[in-house]
């Protein structure tokens, strides 16, 4: 799905992957984004709502690009699994053909089911690594390889997670995440590219139960839980011009979570 809408001929675009629930932090950054005059492509994958507790959200996609259109954004939404090897280099490709080059590329997709050490199943571990590990890994291949923009303006930027107890393969795996993601500010250097990871902390967007969400509270000096929009506003200043000397980062943007 893709929709137009008038904007400047300099407008840059944002990719931006794991957006498929108004809820979560991926809307939240197309939001933002959108409204500091981004174009935004995003991807989804409804079977992954599906299999979780919370379940689909039917209109999520038409609701969100209709929000970031408001913002004159020119939008594209794609339904993308990102467990399967040759979806990054197709949502490139559909990206550059609706759309055009990509200058941010920012990852909000995951995997994320818990087990432990020994309920781990190997096919979770092994869905785990290839959605959150492998998917970040050709995304940012894909990216490097097609980079045209400004050199300077171009972004990087992942979502991570340092929760591991009882949540294995997600915790796991988000460590690559992070070691490839920031891999890319020292490879890309020469491409004027940025590269840097966000943990965000604990976000209610939907799945905390009562009890989690006071558990929280109780380890958060602010003694409240972070929203989308927190995330949001940093990755707004990560791809700004001001926010171009950060890079080979992993920032905790956690309102001192511990």
């Amino acid at each position: 799905m893709t929709t137009s809408a008038a904007h400047p001929p300099a407008r840059p675009l944002a990719l931006i992957t794991g957006t498929g629930r108004t809820v979560g932090i991926g809307a939240g950054i197309a939001r933002r984004l959108a409204a500091s005059g981004w174009d935004i492509a995003l991807t989804y994958w409804t079977p992954y709502d599906e299999r979780m507790a919370w379940g689909p959200e039917p209109g999520a996609t038409a609701a969100i690009t209709d929000a970031l259109t408001e913002h004159g954004a020119a939008t594209q939404a794609i339904e993308a699994d990102l467990a399967d090897p040759d979806t990054p280099a197709r949502v490139f490709d559909e990206v550059e053909h609706g759309l055009g080059n990509v200058t941010a590329l920012v990852m909000c997709h995951c995997e994320s089911v818990d087990s432990g050490l020994l309920d781990t199943t190997l096919e979770s571990f092994d869905r785990h690594f290839a959605v959150n590990a492998r998917a970040t890994w050709l995304l940012i291949r894909e990216y490097g390889r097609r980079f045209a923009a400004t050199p300077g303006s171009g972004r990087i930027i992942a979502l991570t997670s340092d929760h591991t107890v009882d949540n294995l393969p997600y915790g796991a795996s988000k460590g690559a995440l992070d070691r490839i993601t920031l891999a890319a500010a020292h490879e890309f250097a020469h491409l004027g590219v940025t590269a840097n990871v966000i943990n965000p902390g604990p976000v209610d967007t939907g799945w905390m139960t009562d009890d989690g969400r006071a558990q929280v509270l109780r380890r958060t000096p602010l003694n409240r839980l972070g929203t989308p929009q927190d995330t949001a506003h940093l990755v707004d200043f990560l791809c700004s011009p001001e926010g171009q000397w950060i890079n080979g980062q992993l920032l905790m943007s956690n309102g001192g979570f511990e």
